[in-house]
């Protein structure tokens, strides 16, 4: 008879792909582990891995069986989650994902106070970039993210959480500081520093730019792009150019700051959509509630948790 162990271990192997390391993952040693896969093709009569190859995959049968595994495994979950509730109020362990653009100024915002709110949830944070957030979410690793939306990713809920306006954040005594408000077209490529690729918040810029996919210069030979918005701002307050800020860095600057470095967009502005996402089978709804609670209550009153009609979304 299958054992949910055995279905662990299984699952275990095909995340890490190596049976040392899923043994370590699962707190066993790796003959053992080895036997209990062993036996187990054996009471099914197919082949689960391929250990020939480097590193371990599954074959066509195992493949299926795994995803009915993780299935099976989550129902589990699910009745120790339910069960375990207490009138007390919400609690259990919760895994959050977020991206770098969100996190560096919403986290501070958030946490002390959800940590004071809900002392019985056991909240495990990551700060990575959204593929990464989208695949640990599909492999049941995440139960949920702050992401920018919308994604079109089936099997997935959105919620809305605020809508972030972007601004541009200039270098000292920069012609474009003597207008009141900009446009896309006052932009110029060659003066815009960029984040790295793989995050959203390039993407909605090149997007509303129309910048070149490749473009990592604003010296000809230097060659540059950042992993972090805060790096953006201090290479562009030293040297030259502009990049685009979200609205709650702004929020934490001084007057004076934004005075000599920051302005605004004209209508349609530049803005991103900042939803909480989860599977749409996911059970924690009320940790996920008490996320989202905890974020919309710690705003300021500049970010909006609606979208406004001088708002332009844009896609990722």
């Amino acid at each position: 008879m299958i054992s949910l162990t055995q279905l662990e271990y299984v699952v275990a192997v095909d995340q890490h792909r190596h049976f040392g390391k899923a043994a370590k993952a699962v707190h066993i040693s790796q003959p053992t582990l080895s036997q209990q896969i062993q036996k187990l093709e054996d009471d099914l009569g197919l082949i689960l891995f391929d250990r020939l190859q480097k590193p371990i995959i599954p074959t066509e049968a195992g493949s299926a069986f795994i995803a009915q595994a993780k299935n099976v495994l989550k129902e589990q979950q699910k009745l120790l989650y339910l069960a375990g509730k207490k009138p007390a109020g919400v609690s259990g362990k919760f895994r959050l994902g977020i991206i770098p653009t969100v996190a560096s100024h919403l986290l501070p915002l958030f946490v002390g106070a959800f940590s004071k709110k809900y002392p019985n949830v056991d909240l495990s944070i990551e700060e990575l970039k959204t593929d990464t957030i989208l695949q640990e979410i599909k492999n049941d690793r995440l139960d949920g993210a702050i992401l920018a939306t919308p994604l079109e990713e089936s099997g997935l809920k959105e919620h809305p959480l605020y809508y972030e306006t972007f601004f541009l954040y200039l270098s000292e005594g920069h012609p474009l500081l003597g207008k009141q408000s900009l446009t896309a077209q006052d932009l110029d490529e060659n003066e815009m520093w960029l984040l790295q690729d793989g995050h959203c918040f390039k993407s909605q810029m090149a997007h509303f730019c129309s910048l070149n996919a490749h473009h990592d210069s604003v010296f000809k030979n230097i060659h540059f792009q950042s992993g972090s918005l805060d790096t953006l701002r201090a290479l562009v307050r030293k040297n030259r150019g502009y990049t685009m800020i979200p609205a709650l860095m702004a929020d934490t600057m001084s007057d004076a700051e934004v005075r000599n470095h920051v302005r605004a967009f004209k209508a349609p502005v530049p803005t991103r959509e900042i939803s909480f996402v989860y599977r749409r089978d996911h059970w924690k709804l009320d940790i996920i509630r008490a996320i989202e609670e905890c974020v919309s209550s710690s705003l300021p009153a500049s970010i909006s948790r609606t979208k406004a009609k001088s708002n332009q979304v844009l896609g990722i």
